[in-house]
């Protein structure tokens, strides 16, 4: 594999926690995909600190990764689009849907994630990755 692009973002989750008081929480509905969202309410449900973590990374991965693939936030990179899962061994991984899948994989891109928070920060980072071109 060759690497396709890098991306890392750092996200301070107080802002974070600004703006879904803001919007209401309808940030997180913007921002995450099904699969994401259903993770997000049942960790808030057990503790507000652990969902907005949760929030945080997830925002985090999904401007990491539109970074390491070149478009930022532009179509067909778009929030719902990308989604941060975790294998059952607990390590993260991204699932792309719609458009988005079909023009990474028109590229033959795949992606490797990693995220961690602490209580004021979330941080990302994505290694996209290209078939040798051997």
């Amino acid at each position: 594999m060759a690497i396709y692009g890098i991306g890392t973002d750092l996200v301070q989750v107080s802002r974070v926690a600004a703006v879904m008081e803001r919007t209401k929480g309808r940030f997180a509905e913007k921002v995450l995909g099904a699969d994401e969202l259903r993770i997000y309410h049942a960790r808030r449900a057990r503790s507000e600190v652990r969902g907005l973590a949760f929030l945080a990374t997830r925002f985090s991965a999904k401007e990491a990764f539109s970074k390491a693939i070149g478009l930022g936030m532009r179509w067909p990179m778009t929030w719902r689009a990308l989604q941060t899962l975790n294998e059952p061994s607990g390590k993260p991984m991204v699932v792309a849907s719609g458009e988005l899948a079909a023009w990474l994989d028109a590229r033959g891109i795949t992606a490797k994630v990693t995220v961690t928070d602490e209580r004021d920060y979330a941080v990302s980072f994505v290694i996209a990755e290209i078939p040798d071109p051997s």
